[in-house]
C-alpha cells in the first residue's frame, strides 16, 4: 500500500473540498481539538446530524491525533457509541488522542461534545501508521503526490 497523500480534498478537513466539513484541529499536550457547527445539508433526521457525518468527526479527530503524534495513520477499525443526538446549527467540540501504541498500530480515542460538555458520541479505534508524518504540506509539494 502506498503512503497516503494530503491533496487538500479530504471530505472532513480538506480546504479544497467545496462540500466538505472544513475541520481545523489545534493540538495540545493531550491530543487535538476542533470546533464545528454542522450545516443543514448534513442532516439525517430533522435537526439531527446524519450518523455517518457524526462518525466522520470522530474518524478525523483520530487521524489528526495520529498526525499530532507524528504518524500518517489510516483507520483500521472503529467502535462508536452514540449517546445523544448530534444537533445541527450548534457549536460542537471534537477531540482526539492516542491512547496507546504497539509497533505501527495506534489505539485512538475521540469524542464529540456539546457546549455544556455533554458527550454526544465517542469512539475507540485502531489506526495503522503508514510512516512518519513529515513536516511538509503535500498540497504544495508536487513530488510527494507522485508516491500515490
Amino acid at each position: 500500500m502506498s503512503v497516503p497523500v494530503d491533496d487538500g480534498n479530504c471530505f472532513a478537513c480538506g480546504p479544497e473540498n467545496p462540500i466538505g466539513l472544513h475541520l481545523h484541529f489545534d493540538s495540545n499536550d493531550d491530543g487535538v481539538h476542533a470546533r464545528i457547527t454542522l450545516a443543514p445539508e448534513f442532516q439525517g433526521w430533522r435537526n439531527i446530524a446524519h450518523g455517518g457525518i457524526a462518525m466522520s468527526l470522530l474518524d478525523e479527530a483520530m487521524a489528526h491525533a495520529a498526525g499530532h503524534a507524528g504518524h500518517r495513520g489510516v483507520t483500521a477499525s472503529m467502535n462508536v457509541r452514540f449517546r445523544k443526538p448530534v444537533p445541527l446549527g450548534r457549536e460542537l467540540h471534537v477531540t482526539g488522542r492516542v491512547a496507546w501504541q504497539r509497533r505501527n498500530v495506534l489505539g485512538m480515542e475521540a469524542a464529540v461534545r456539546d457546549d455544556s460538555g455533554t458527550v454526544l458520541l465517542d469512539g475507540e479505534g485502531k489506526f495503522v501508521s503508514m510512516g512518519p508524518l513529515e513536516a511538509v504540506d503535500d498540497r504544495r509539494n508536487p513530488s510527494s503526490a507522485k508516491s500515490r
